[in-house]
């Protein structure tokens, strides 16, 4: 199964055939210049991008380029994944407890992998079970030393595709 894929793979990267463009979403969760970044990449790689938004404002001035802007999390089904860009904001405890009741296949929190991160205490004061929590991956991304929106957006959205695909991809800080 391995050398078929190699094959495909190979034969894709030489412009024999397209390769396949499967069935998934890209939520980003708050507009910041991380998010326009993945939403942007995730649109070049095959994926349904959404933003979620829940300032009237900041989801005005995120309606570029034909994006899905909604104020809440939307149904996310196992092909989805979804991505915090900003663990600051006072609506992440309710946004990642409403994306914890979707079977989405992974959600994951940006934020420094050596301070403790503010979803655990949000979704612990909304009486989120332990369980679920835990499905809240963080850090996101692969460990490239990623210092703009654009590389923060590349180590991430590179973490996700090895994740989907069974690989390691450097998910190890």
């Amino acid at each position: 199964m391995a050398a078929k894929q190699e094959s495909e793979s190979c034969g894709v990267a030489h412009g024999d055939g397209m390769g396949e463009s499967p069935d998934r979403t890209l939520v980003a969760v708050f507009a910041s210049p991380v998010s326009a970044r993945l939403l942007a990449y995730a649109r070049d790689l095959g994926y349904h991008p959404v933003l979620v938004e829940p300032d009237s404002e900041r989801a005005e001035s995120a309606h570029t380029n034909d994006l899905e802007v909604v104020a809440g999390v939307p149904t996310l089904d196992d092909t989805a994944d979804l991505v915090v860009t900003d663990h600051h904001r006072p609506e992440l405890g309710v946004l990642l407890r409403d994306a914890l009741a979707h079977p989405a296949r992974w959600i994951g929190v940006m934020g420094n992998p050596r301070h403790p991160g503010p979803h655990v205490e949000a979704l612990e004061s909304l009486g989120v079970p332990a369980a679920d929590i835990a499905r809240v991956h963080r850090p996101v991304g692969l460990n490239i030393g990623s210092r703009t929106p654009a590389e923060i957006a590349v180590a991430t959205i590179a973490g996700l595709i090895a994740d989907r695909n069974g690989r390691p991809g450097g998910f190890t800080f």
